[in-house]
């Protein structure tokens, strides 16, 4: 029994070596008689070489896969719920979206006002490296002007963008001859690059302040603005109480809920401005937008004015070629008025057309804000070319011609102090008379008087009063402000 375990053990040995490839010699195997004494024979078990444990094991080396910590997996579990309710909120929540976009239109302003005050920082102290020689000064005024429209065109963007009321201060900057003409001729476009607002939110927005939607109030109610503003645009419409032909003036839906988080961030970065730039003296322009916004975004003030104008001008009925259209009722954001069928006061092809003297247009024009201005110290503010429609004369008209010129958007009136309009109209006068020492120092009084220009401004020449008397002309030719 014994001999035939010893036979099987060496029978299993003599398969393992046959198969496996061994380190050391094989031992020599003992024959079947030998005793075999298990507790004191070692039996040397083979060691297996590369090739081996490559049978046994992939080809493929194994794929080390970095574990994502569990702290990293709760941030982006914690992220992207937060994103999820933000969401949420901006698109169900009005108050959360306003002052999310409301930060967003600031901070596009301030972006435009850091990197233009920064522009204009870097230009005063390379200009404080050049002498002053001839080639030094005009280096000087191309960088200048490279800065003025660099800044600019910055501007320009923040103000499309954001819309509103900064289309407006964008205008109101178009219009002050004093800037620099690459700020004035940049903001030009301005003029008239205003986006409506959708039929559905002007319908929305009077079912809220009225009660009554578009169709409750008007037929035909052609949903393409004729006309787009800053701060409105006006549809042509049927009125269904009178069935006549009006013009709907309606306010941009979302401008009230940005105005004034607007005119707040406008004044604080002109102040800043004036801050770090002290000579910069337009600060009085945050201050008028600040005074005449609240007014011009209420209709009800609108029609009030148009109602005073007409008043003072009764007295010329038959005299005067004016026409104000009439308002049928005004609510704070909608206003309803007398269409007018018409065309710009500058469509030369217009007047020719129709027969009309561009002269006698002229004369009328300046006659009816002298009438204002001089007058009755109380004027239309606004009078550039979108506001003043030319026509043929109307049946029920009144004009000495055959024309009426029809004053729009009466948003934006004066009052002139008496001195002031007093003085204004000597300083006219001044400029009109022939030159001489006495009229030389009447101009500078009334200079002085009207528009705070000291004797060093008016300096002129000798030779030179002539040119100086029309410079200060064309400089004056608007009506003055309130503030001079």
């Amino acid at each position: 029994m014994r001999a035939l375990s010893s036979r099987c053990l060496l029978r299993e040995l003599q398969r393992a070596t046959r198969s496996v490839k061994l380190v050391r010699p094989p031992v020599r195997l003992l024959s079947t008689q030998t005793q075999l004494d298990f507790r004191r024979v070692r039996i040397p078990w083979p060691r297996f070489d590369n090739t081996l444990a490559r049978r046994f094991t992939s080809t493929t080396p194994p794929v080390h896969r970095p574990q994502v910590p569990a702290r990293r997996l709760r941030r982006l579990r914690n992220l992207l719920f937060l994103l999820a309710l933000l969401s949420i909120l901006y698109y169900t929540v009005s108050p959360f979206r306003y002052t999310v976009i409301a930060g967003v239109r600031c901070a596009r302003l301030m972006r435009a006002v850091l990197l233009d005050v920064w522009d204009y920082k870097q230009t005063f102290k390379r200009e404080e490296a050049l002498s002053d020689s001839e080639e030094d000064r005009l280096i000087k005024r191309l960088a200048r002007k490279e800065c003025h429209l660099r800044s600019a065109q910055r501007m320009l963007e923040a103000l499309k963008k954001n819309s509103g009321i900064y289309v407006k201060l964008g205008q109101h900057v178009a219009a002050v001859q004093v800037l620099p003409k690459e700020w004035t001729s940049t903001m030009t476009p301005l003029q008239d690059q205003c986006f409506p607002t959708p039929t559905d939110e002007i319908d929305e927005m009077l079912r809220r302040d009225l009660g009554q939607g578009i169709n409750d109030l008007f037929t035909d109610f052609e949903p393409a603005p004729i006309g787009v503003a800053s701060l409105a645009q006006v549809h042509r419409a049927i009125d269904k109480r009178t069935g006549r032909p009006v013009a709907v003036k309606v306010q941009h839906a979302d401008l009230q809920d940005f105005a004034k988080i607007d005119m707040a961030t406008t004044t604080f970065a002109i102040h800043l401005v004036k801050y770090i730039f002290p000579d910069f003296e337009f600060s009085w322009l945050g201050e008028e937008m600040n005074e005449m916004l609240p007014l011009e975004m209420d209709f009800r003030h609108e029609a009030a004015n148009s109602a005073r104008c007409r008043k003072e001008f009764r007295h010329l009925q038959g005299k005067t070629s004016m026409y104000l259209p009439e308002v049928l009722w005004a609510e704070q954001r909608c206003m309803v008025m007398e269409y007018i069928e018409g065309s710009r006061v500058d469509d030369l092809g217009y007047l020719m057309r129709h027969h009309i003297d561009r002269n006698q247009v002229s004369q009328e024009l300046s006659r009816i804000f002298s009438q204002m201005v001089y007058l009755n110290g109380h004027f239309h503010a606004d009078p550039h070319h979108g506001n003043l429609l030319i026509r043929p004369r109307a049946p029920n008209s009144a004009s000495p011609f055959n024309f009426d010129i029809c004053l729009l958007d009466h948003g934006q009136y004066f009052d002139i102090p008496d001195d002031l309009r007093v003085n204004y109209a000597r300083f006219w006068l001044s400029l009109i008379k022939s030159s001489s020492p006495a009229t030389n120092a009447e101009r500078r009084k009334y200079a002085k008087l009207v528009g705070n220009i000291d004797d060093e401004m008016v300096s002129v020449p000798v030779g030179c009063e002539h040119q100086h008397a029309t410079d200060l002309s064309t400089r004056y030719s608007s009506p003055p402000s309130q503030g001079g």
